[in-house]
């Protein structure tokens, strides 16, 4: 528009606004500013509103999860807790540690049976009253929770939690459902159903449980107190090793001198006199449990004799177990003289001469 040539003039009106038109237009043009920064702020505001409430109410579900879990009796959950709340739910269930849940005893104190809501059953090993004041037990208590806490093994026994404070300290493990290895050899009916070749399959459990706390654990393992009372059978009558209380941990570069432990017959002799743990400390017990496994009955009369005649004199017809006739298919007869040699060999009083090599794999 203009002074153009077939244009008409334009509207003065159009080519100089008013100066109230202008200032209307600034003022609706920061209405609309001020209104969508004010939606933006609230919609941020009601997203971190709901994000917060969002997080509050997963992390409230969750500790609720774990508090119904650990009344349940969710075993693992009892590792979350101090053992206030396992404690409460295992008095309550073992009616205060009754005696008619108890399924053995010992100088450290008893086990029990118990059945936890969620279907578990599980064995409570716990110390008697007087014994969880001692600083020696509950140095024990420890290092068999500290031990099992990092061990991983199908033969090895295994630990769900532990409580441990004033009141009480008990170690809640699987529940092995036929007892030790001692009990059942001496029990004529039940020793008759550990065949030639699951006592052939014992021995090896027990084993490479030795070999994996030997070779595969950094740093290695020495249980110190290998015995048939420390070998427990799961319902297939397969070993598994338990009671860690006396268990040490190799350190290469300390010294692994300590006082004398473990059970009366299979110690091994060395010990008596050197002090120092090794590996060796377990092949020799692993040798009597391995000849006891064969025999049915400890091997006393047969170790005393070793040092005065050598173990080419010893007929394997003179270390079975008579309860059980004797093995007549080659591979099964094979297999049961081959693990009596190498427990007679285990035996040998001079410690450098017993297998060097790792048990399972000989």
């Amino acid at each position: 528009c203009g002074e153009t040539w077939n244009l008409p003039p334009c509207n003065s009106s159009f080519v100089h606004p008013s100066p109230r038109l202008v200032n209307a237009t600034s003022k609706e043009n920061e209405s609309f500013i001020s209104i969508k920064i004010s939606l933006f702020v609230s919609t941020l505001l009601i997203f971190a509103i709901v994000g917060v409430i969002f997080l509050f109410k997963h992390k409230a579900r969750n500790l609720q999860t774990e508090t119904r879990r650990a009344r349940n009796g969710d075993l693992f959950s009892i590792w979350n807790y101090d053992g206030k709340v396992a404690y409460e739910d295992i008095i309550q269930i073992t009616e205060d540690f009754d005696i008619k849940y108890c399924i053995g005893t010992g100088g450290y104190g008893s086990v029990c049976k118990a059945e936890l809501p969620g279907g578990h059953v599980v064995a409570l090993k716990k110390l008697h009253s007087f014994e969880s004041e001692d600083p020696i037990y509950a140095k024990s208590f420890r290092n068999e929770v500290q031990m099992l806490t990092h061990v991983r093994h199908r033969n090895i026994v295994k630990l769900h939690g532990f409580c441990f404070n004033k009141r009480c300290m008990f170690l809640v493990y699987e529940y092995m459902e036929r007892g030790s290895l001692a009990c059942l050899l001496g029990n004529d009916a039940e020793a008759v159903e550990l065949d030639w070749v699951k006592r052939v399959d014992a021995i090896k459990g027990i084993a490479q449980a030795l070999e994996y706390m030997h070779h595969h654990c950094n740093p290695a393992i020495v249980h110190r107190d290998v015995s048939t009372n420390n070998v427990l059978l799961n319902s297939k009558l397969q070993a598994i090793v338990s009671d860690f209380g006396t268990a040490r941990l190799l350190y290469p570069d300390s010294s692994n001198r300590t006082l004398l432990v473990g059970t009366y017959g299979y110690v091994a002799p060395e010990l008596a006199y050197t002090m120092e743990v090794t590996e060796k400390c377990d092949v020799y017990s692993f040798g009597v449990v391995a000849l006891e496994i064969i025999m049915g009955k400890h091997p006393r009369e047969l170790i005393s004799t070793l040092s005065s005649s050598t173990t080419k004199d010893i007929l394997l017809k003179d270390v079975l177990d008579p309860r059980l006739p004797p093995p007549l298919d080659e591979l099964v007869v094979r297999d049961v003289t081959f693990v009596t040699s190498l427990a007679l060999t285990c035996l040998h009083s001079n410690p450098r001469n017993q297998p060097c090599k790792r048990l399972s794999r000989n």
